[in-house]
């Protein structure tokens, strides 16, 4: 594997991985777009590894909070404080992801990585954030979220194992459908990013491992580094300037994705 294909790959996977656009479309279409072979299984890793550093770094606040809270909450055997109350909505939100993602990892693999479906992903699920975000009924915020608030996040999560949905889309498109405003949807959603990308990139790490797979330590660090960098100037300038913005520059970016990938591949 080239220097160039290393960087191209990495930087997509940083900046796709946390804007409402799809990571995973992103990188079965690039290969698929190039002459360039599979990346493999270790590049997927470090680059997942760089993306979860990112986020970690970024909401490091919270994340320490969170944390404390949670198990605080555990020791006093209920709710107390709103940082309790939203350690546990991220944690019944990520359940259903993980779950379904178990039991359906060989049926996407094997059948949901088509270009035709990651177009109908990224069309559709993108028409859903416009809608979701012309909605604009703010009635909502962390506080206020309860489990069944949580258990619709996670269902809409669950869909982004369909490559093309986007998990950072979906979960923003849930949150604006129950009331919470963009940055607060935004903010959830990069949380939720945290549980799920551990698990995923600690899945991978694991399978890794237990194969027979080369290692170029090289590749891999510098994989993950530029990884980690493009996420944290994603996840800075999208909650910078998403008030600015909306989400209509990403729809228009997810239906031409779509447009171009039928008019190649159908």
């Amino acid at each position: 594997m080239d220097l160039i294909q290393i960087i191209v790959l990495a930087i997509v996977q940083g900046i796709t991985e946390f804007l409402p656009v799809s990571s995973s479309a992103h990188l079965i279409l690039v290969p698929m777009l190039t002459a360039w072979q599979d990346q493999g299984l270790a590049i997927d890793v470090a680059a997942h590894l760089g993306s979860l550093f990112a986020v970690v770094f970024y909401f490091r606040t919270d994340v320490c909070r969170l944390g404390q809270a949670g198990l605080h909450s555990c020791k006093a055997r209920g709710i107390h404080s709103s940082d309790e109350r939203l350690f546990w909505i991220l944690a019944i939100a990520t359940l259903p992801v993980l779950m379904i993602g178990l039991l359906a990892h060989d049926l996407v693999a094997l059948y949901l990585r088509h270009p035709l479906i990651i177009a109908t992903a990224s069309i559709g699920f993108g028409l859903l954030l416009l809608y979701a975000d012309k909605r604009g009924r703010t009635t909502l915020d962390t506080a206020q979220l309860h489990w069944k608030h949580a258990i619709f996040i996670g269902l809409a999560q669950a869909l982004a194992l369909v490559p093309g949905t986007s998990r950072s889309g979906i979960t923003m498109t849930a949150g604006l459908l129950l009331g919470l405003d963009r940055k607060t949807s935004a903010r959830l959603s990069f949380l939720l990013a945290i549980p799920v990308i551990f698990c995923a990139g600690g899945y991978e790490l694991v399978k890794l491992l237990q194969g027979d797979i080369g290692l170029d330590i090289v590749n891999f660090l510098l994989t993950a580094v530029l990884s980690a960098l493009s996420a944290l100037l994603a996840i800075h300038y999208f909650l910078r300037f998403l008030d600015r913005i909306g989400m209509l520059p990403f729809v228009i970016y997810r239906v031409l994705l779509g447009v171009v990938l039928i008019v190649l591949f159908i």
